[in-house]
């Protein structure tokens, strides 16, 4: 049996997008970073608990820049400030821009 030369040829769904049928992912924080938007830390739903590991590993190593102490005690709220604070004394996290 011969192909019809005047029939499209067959498409690859990998790569034809017109193909696929799953819509498009949800833009996430990752992916846009218009959707990780900055809230003010007296909104946080969880900024009364204790700071996470990797902001108390991050404030040592500012604190340590900076030749600063850092309490142990903090909430997620106040490392949040206090990282934002050390970044701007020690000039990390700024944008090169």
């Amino acid at each position: 049996m011969s192909q019809d030369p005047t029939a499209d040829p067959p498409t690859d769904p990998s790569t034809d997008p017109s193909l696929t049928t799953d819509a498009a992912p949800a833009a996430s924080a990752q992916t846009n970073p218009a959707a990780n938007q900055e809230k003010d830390v007296e909104d946080w739903v969880t900024g009364d608990e204790p700071m996470t590991g990797p902001q108390r590993s991050y404030l040592e190593t500012l604190a340590r820049e900076a030749g600063e102490d850092v309490p142990d005690d903090l909430t997620k709220a106040q490392a949040s400030q206090q990282i934002d604070r050390l970044q701007s004394k020690t000039g990390r996290g700024q944008n090169a821009n």
